[in-house]
């Protein structure tokens, strides 16, 4: 896929007129958590909400970092996520988790990201399979004879 950049703005969810600017950032669609340099998170008024959280780094070594909440903001789109804040020596990453509350996605050969289409919810509205027919004891439908014993609603695809 290879290594591409972007810049992102960081707003502090309780103030959003405090802000910083990031003018690069990795994007990492194998890293789940956003990690951002502690001294830009600090500048947007961001405050670690977890201490010593565990994160495993490629290599295997476990480390730990503090982890605040953030506005991200990636051109028009955004979204609030935790973020990590980076120590010296931190990549600071664009992850996955961030990705999909923007709404984008990698195009691999442009080498950006972009919109990533309608979001898939689950729905309230019954699936449509035909018409909805009371059926009475002993009573003929369109397709054929139907017997029942009781007063009970069936559902029959008309056509």
């Amino acid at each position: 896929m290879g290594l591409f950049f972007v810049g992102c703005k960081v707003l502090n969810p309780a103030k959003l007129e405090r802000a910083a600017a990031v003018s690069r950032l990795m994007v990492d669609t194998g890293a789940e958590a956003t990690w951002i340099d502690s001294a830009i998170l600090e500048r947007a008024g961001i405050e670690p909400r977890k201490k010593d959280m565990p994160f495993q780094m490629a290599n295997g070594q476990i480390i730990t970092r503090s982890v605040g909440y953030a506005v991200l903001k990636v051109d028009r789109a955004e979204t609030v996520d935790e973020v990590v804040f980076a120590q010296p020596g931190d990549l600071q990453l664009l992850g996955a988790r961030a990705l999909e509350g923007l709404n984008l996605k990698v195009d691999s050969r442009a080498k950006k990201l972009v919109a990533a289409g309608p979001v898939a919810v689950a729905t309230a509205v019954p699936p449509q399979f035909g018409q909805l027919i009371r059926v009475p004891k002993h009573s003929t439908a369109r397709r054929g004879r139907i017997k029942t014993t009781s007063r009970r609603q069936i559902r029959i695809k008309v056509k």
